[in-house]
């Protein structure tokens, strides 16, 4: 299929890669179905188009780029909700805000991981109660 999106002009959707969010993402809970693409080859960053509103995209990446610690835990439920065995057929991703014309800004929302069955095609937006992450960790190290 077809989509319209506002970034990228018309784009072509094969079917079997479309993600399914039952839930949405929290803000964004009238989008159920999304694409996730690589922002060029070799870059870190991805996007996740919703194909329910061409207006709606997310630079995503995965947050282990950042900080080499990250963890969450995956409860019993939530493997069962993504069908999932167990946490090796999960990715996360977290969301990247990027400032207008200043990169050197992006921050990474580390407490709102995306948890994504690629092979299952769903995924679901979590909250995460580690009080050590923040909702805008910098991407860059700072230089000083």
């Amino acid at each position: 299929m077809e989509i319209q999106t506002a970034r990228f002009g018309p784009i072509t959707v094969q079917e079997d890669k479309v993600l399914l969010f039952p839930k949405g993402i929290l803000g964004f809970s009238q989008n159920k179905k999304f694409i996730l693409f690589p922002h060029t080859e070799g870059s870190p960053f991805y996007w996740l188009q919703s194909v329910d509103d061409g207006t709606i995209a997310f630079v995503v990446m995965n947050p282990q780029l950042v900080k080499d610690d990250y963890t969450i835990n995956i409860e019993e439920r939530l493997l069962k909700e993504l069908h999932a065995e167990s946490t090796s057929e999960l990715e996360v991703m977290c969301v990247v805000t990027i400032p207008h014309n200043q990169p050197d800004k992006m921050t990474i929302n580390l407490l709102g991981p995306i948890i994504i069955n690629i092979s299952k095609r769903c995924a679901t937006q979590i909250i995460c109660p580690d009080e050590n992450y923040s909702h805008r960790h910098p991407v860059l190290a700072s230089k000083g």
